[in-house]
């Protein structure tokens, strides 16, 4: 992809966030309905209210209690401390009900963004988390690298050139013979949770013009990976990396 390709891509990312956005009042707060979708195909919801002069937004406990709903136990000690990895890695928090972040007028697009990232992130993180499965998929990715000592940042927090912040699961750094290469362990792959990542990338990529590689892991372990997932990071210069495959890309990421 050139500049050209890169710019094009964050503007067409950024019509389609302002077209499927939409506002309610609610008494006291706003009722922000997005184009993101969760695992239920209903549009994530974020809440805003003015507490001293600060912006409070949250999801208003959704994605928590979704999970728990569905039968899935938040509070082990190794799951408790996963969700506030994934949580710590967008800068946002937990009261033990809703997801939160407090904002002011001057971050608060910001701040938006990136509880919006860590209420997809919460729910892809846990969406196969069932009884019979051993870990989630981000740390069957880390064990993998580590089994391999492939080297790498985890949740690497990268600027793009809209502004944003974006959380990159692992970053292996430039050697002698290969670039830098993002990987992304996305446990659930489908048009939503991919579309996230290939807007960091592009926004990243053009900010950084450094000729780095992205992989994107993708479980298949409970479920095929549809050929529109994989073409539509083929199109965007991202390999995907099928799980049941993933030794056919240890050349590429040791290197």
């Amino acid at each position: 992809m050139n500049k050209q390709d890169c710019e094009q891509l964050v503007e067409e990312y950024v019509g389609w966030l302002r077209k499927g956005l939409s506002v309610e009042k609610l008494e006291e707060a706003c009722e922000l309905t997005t184009p993101f979708l969760d695992r239920h195909n209903d549009h994530l919801q974020i809440y805003a209210v003015k507490r001293d002069g600060k912006i409070m937004l949250s999801d208003d406990g959704y994605v928590l209690s979704d999970l728990r709903t569905s039968g899935l136990d938040l509070n082990t000690p190794k799951r408790e401390a996963v969700l506030d990895a994934v949580l710590n890695g967008f800068g946002v928090r937990t009261d033990g009900r809703q997801i939160l972040v407090e904002a002011s007028q001057r971050n608060l697009g910001q701040r938006l963004h990136a509880l919006v990232q860590a209420m997809l992130a919460v729910n892809d993180m846990f969406v196969m988390a069932q009884p019979r499965v051993a870990g989630f998929f981000w740390e069957d990715v880390k064990a993998f690298l580590d089994q391999h000592q492939i080297r790498y940042s985890p949740r690497v927090k990268i600027s793009g050139r809209s502004g944003f912040d974006h959380a990159i699961d692992f970053l292996i750094p430039k050697s002698p013979t290969r670039p830098e290469r993002f990987i992304q362990a996305i446990n659930a792959p489908n048009k939503n949770t991919i579309g996230t990542y290939l807007f960091a990338l592009g926004d990243t990529r053009n900010a950084r013009g450094n000729g780095s590689e992205a992989y994107a892991f993708l479980n298949d372990h409970e479920r095929e990976v549809g050929g529109d997932v994989i073409e539509a990071l083929e199109a965007y210069q991202v390999k995907p990396a099928l799980w049941s495959k993933r030794k056919d890309h240890l050349n590429a990421l040791a290197g």
